[in-house]
């Protein structure tokens, strides 16, 4: 029997990225429907890269989830690259034109990062905080983070020797500096993320399985690999991955 890397909070690890999909999608879709029968709404944060766009497009398009509940969902972003959403790097924009225009999501459920506004982090917040607000103390929170991770460790836009690293109040921030791919960027802060009901790394690949060996080993801080800073309050934590992720 093949073993799962003992990394922190449940693994979900499978032979193609195609049952990491499947896997994902189930969870999303009975986490939806838990979520909107609770609170009458779901709060979903998607992260941008190419690693998760086909899982998006699964989707739009498998049956299976024709049932999602769109309507009641409010779409959110991880993070973003401090550019137009005219730009192939926008993640907005991919997220956009693969679930935005054809999920049937409202509107006004659907929440891009501003990123190119000189206060683009604390208009997100504001919005985090008013959108969630109406929820009674302590289920103010995201309901779904979706999150990958870089061959640098990095996750959301959280880079190594970032500043951001040590935001412990603010829920929305900026990162930039020589760790960090250009351009710089807009992101959920720990304190966000650490604070949702449930919270999806999806890896896949061979290239992340040296990065994967490195968060199981444990010697690196979170300054060094800031995916271990990703440490659920009370929420869930879980990873999915393929057999090339592991090593297998």
């Amino acid at each position: 029997m093949t073993m799962p890397p003992a990394l922190p909070g449940h693994v979900s690890m499978h032979p193609d990225i195609d049952e990491v999909f499947d896997a994902l999608g189930a969870d999303m879709l009975l986490h939806a429907h838990n979520c909107v029968r609770t609170f009458g709404d779901f709060h979903l944060a998607l992260s941008g890269g190419s690693t998760p766009l086909p899982f998006y497009e699964r989707l739009m398009y498998d049956p299976r989830y024709r049932g999602f509940p769109w309507p009641r969902t409010h779409l959110w972003l991880v993070d973003e690259r401090r550019v137009d959403f005219t730009s192939d790097l926008s993640n907005w924009k991919h997220i956009n034109q693969t679930i935005v225009q054809h999920a049937g999501i409202p509107a006004e459920q659907a929440h891009p990062i501003l990123a190119t506004e000189p206060d683009a982090a604390e208009r997100y917040e504001r919005l985090l905080k008013e959108s969630m607000g109406w929820r009674e103390k302590g289920q103010d929170r995201l309901d779904f983070v979706m999150l990958g991770m870089g061959d640098n460790g990095h996750t959301a836009s959280l880079f190594p020797n970032t500043d951001v690293l040590e935001e412990r109040v603010r829920l929305v921030s900026y990162c930039d500096g020589p760790t960090v791919t250009p351009p710089a960027r807009v992101t959920l802060t720990y304190p966000a993320i650490n604070s949702a009901r449930y919270i999806a790394v999806l890896v896949a690949g061979a290239d992340k399985a040296s990065m994967i060996d490195r968060v199981v080993d444990g010697s690196d801080s979170y300054r060094e690999l800031p995916i271990k800073g990703i440490k659920p309050l009370t929420g869930e934590l879980k990873w999915f991955l393929d057999f090339a992720a592991c090593g297998k």
